[in-house]
């Protein structure tokens, strides 16, 4: 490649940029929330009861963002960061006392997943910089 070819070439690849991002990003959302779920369904993480709290981690909710997109994937259940955290030897707003121990559902998912985030987005940027 020489000189000349440089710039088109680099047009292409930042047309591509956001794009790419996004459809990384919303797929890598799509991975954790699965993988959380699976963690929420059993021990080690909480065991399900009602499918409430399992049902609440709903689809990710995808956002844009200047060249990319983002993700928001959570539950909006109160029960969230008692399961994920534990609720040891504390009292709650009534005055009852708790011994909740964790059940850790997310972050083993994210720790999990997160040699694959950074292959995914090296694999993004192989799309966006291979094809130019």
């Amino acid at each position: 490649m020489d000189l000349e070819e440089l710039g088109p070439r680099l047009a292409r690849a930042a047309d591509r940029v956001g794009p790419e991002t996004n459809r990384t990003v919303q797929q890598q959302a799509r991975l954790v929330r699965a993988m959380i779920r699976f963690n929420a369904s059993g021990r080690p993480g909480p065991n399900i009861i009602t499918g409430d709290y399992f049902d609440s981690w709903g689809p990710a909710q995808p956002f844009g963002v200047p060249d990319g997109g983002g993700a928001i994937v959570g539950t909006d259940r109160p029960q969230g960061r008692r399961l994920e955290f534990g609720f040891m030897n504390m009292y709650d707003s009534l005055g009852r006392f708790y011994r909740q121990p964790p059940f850790p559902h997310v972050e083993p998912a994210v720790n999990e997943l997160s040699d694959e985030y950074a292959d995914a987005f090296k694999d993004a940027l192989d799309r966006i910089f291979g094809g130019a």
